[in-house]
């Protein structure tokens, strides 16, 4: 079994470690740590929960102090995060890492002022961890200087590509200096991302971690099938039979989030949301009022999963399933950490079944099913030979055919309306309409729509003078 001091990391990291409650390095620590220190290009592919933070922050923490400079400090690592979440939590690994270093580390993010961010950069920094768009912002504004970069990591490559900072990440790379380390870490590795890796990476070491490794060791997971509008009684059920302490429950969307945390709220039961409609200040509370205990039900998405790194939760429930597989894995990676176990529950409806099919898929073995709930489903249980993804719903040709026969609501109303002024309804003419007129029909009639006698026998078209017929009563008078 190999340990931390085998990996070659200084006397300073390892106290640190030590007093951190690491005990031996996970598979992608040993994996990455070592090319890192001599110097070489890494790329990760390795889902939350795997130590991934730890693999690169130690190696450029001790390349950083190995090399210290001296004099005004100059940014010289930089970090890349999609969101402020993941960003704050990268920080926090810095902070604490360096705890017994002489290096100075800061995070910038959007959604809050940049004063504070813009003065202790200019203190002098020597790790930055930001997310693109306040960089370029204050890139632009003349704050931060990043042609000093000597380490260059992207996190969460994939998630910033799903987010559409493709062209800000482009942007940051051709402001970097050429002469640099570079790492970059990704859950999945599709062409989109090979492209990139190959545009800045040299002579990369690749290191993966695949799924089946992460989590199906100690994480209890089952599958329930559910109809959607049943969903929100199930989980209710199972928080308070479950008796469960910490639990994040992921949802597709962020209006879902904020129905489920009122749902919730009515059945005595608190919880807070967070996604990416709230402000950066409701999202800090939020995440800090679960991290204390004092809220133990978290609703979240997906963009948010790949920033929570919260000890002690004991349940991840899935409220909708992930339509990405990979996504799975990051929401019940959640749990299960630091060598404890946890429980992972998936709610399937009758929508989400082919969801169910790519996730056993990736994993590589069915979950287990629980059906001794009272809103088991039947009609949610994936079909045999189904293929993954979305379940489409085919109209029959007797759901088209009832949908051609609805009643025209406007065309009866219309109709009532008329009946009560004591006229007849209108015919069901397919060429009436301006653009449709009979062949035969005269520009010149005064039946023609909007010029209707009035009660004098008199309507616009033998007003010479164009006027109303308000304007002829008065004159009449």
């Amino acid at each position: 079994m190999m340990s931390f001091t085998s990996l070659g990391l200084s006397t300073e990291l390892l106290q640190t470690l030590d007093q951190e409650g690491y005990v031996e390095p996970t598979p992608i620590q040993e994996l990455a740590i070592p090319p890192l220190l001599e110097g070489r290009d890494v790329l990760g592919v390795a889902q939350t929960g795997t130590g991934k933070t730890a693999a690169f922050a130690l190696p450029v923490l001790q390349r950083i102090a190995d090399s210290n400079q001296g004099g005004h400090r100059n940014i010289r690592a930089l970090i890349l995060s999609p969101t402020r979440e993941l960003a704050a939590q990268i920080g926090e690994r810095f902070s604490a890492y360096g705890a017994n270093l002489p290096l100075y580390h800061h995070v910038i993010f959007g959604g809050v002022s940049q004063k504070p961010q813009v003065k202790a950069v200019k203190r002098g920094i020597d790790i930055l961890t930001a997310t693109p768009g306040r960089l370029l912002d204050l890139i632009s504004q003349g704050h931060i200087d990043i042609s000093n970069v000597e380490f260059f990591v992207l996190d969460e490559a994939d998630r910033m590509l799903d987010m559409g900072f493709i062209r800000d990440i482009r942007k940051i790379l051709k402001m970097l200096p050429k002469n640099r380390q570079n790492l970059l870490f990704s859950a999945t590795m599709p062409n989109s991302i090979s492209e990139l890796a190959g545009s800045f990476l040299r002579d990369a070491v690749r290191v993966e971690i695949t799924p089946e490794e992460v989590a199906v060791d100690r994480i209890d997971q089952h599958i329930l099938f559910v109809k959607k509008s049943n969903k929100q009684y199930l989980l209710t059920t199972l928080i308070k039979e479950r008796n469960v302490d910490k639990a994040i429950v992921f949802t597709r969307t962020k209006h879902g989030a904020n129905r489920l945390v009122r749902q919730l709220g009515h059945a005595e039961i608190e919880a807070v949301a967070i996604h990416g409609n709230k402000s950066q200040g409701a999202r800090t509370r939020a995440l800090s009022q679960f991290k204390n205990g004092e809220i133990s039900i978290l609703i979240a998405t997906d963009i948010a999963s790949r920033g929570i790194d919260v000890d002690g939760i004991s349940h991840v429930f899935n409220f909708d399933l992930p339509n990405i597989p990979e996504s799975y894995v990051h929401r019940i990676g959640r749990t299960a950490r630091a060598g404890k176990s946890g429980s992972a529950f998936g709610f399937c409806d009758e929508s989400e079944s082919g969801y169910l099919v790519g996730i056993q898929r990736l994993l590589g073995h069915d979950i287990p099913v629980i059906e001794d709930h009272p809103y088991h489903f039947p009609g949610a249980i994936p079909k045999p030979g189904q293929k993954p993804g979305e379940v489409r719903k085919k109209k029959s040709r007797n759901s088209r055919a009832a949908t051609r026969k609805q009643p025209d609501l406007r065309r009866e109303r219309s109709d009532r309306r008329r009946a009560d002024e004591g006229r007849s309804p209108r015919e069901n003419n397919p060429n009436r309409g301006r653009h449709n007129r009979p062949k035969n029909h005269d520009p010149n009639s005064s039946q023609k729509r909007g010029n209707r006698s009035n009660k004098h026998g008199s309507n616009r078209s033998r007003n010479s003078g164009g006027g109303s017929n308000r304007g002829q009563r008065r004159r009449r008078r």
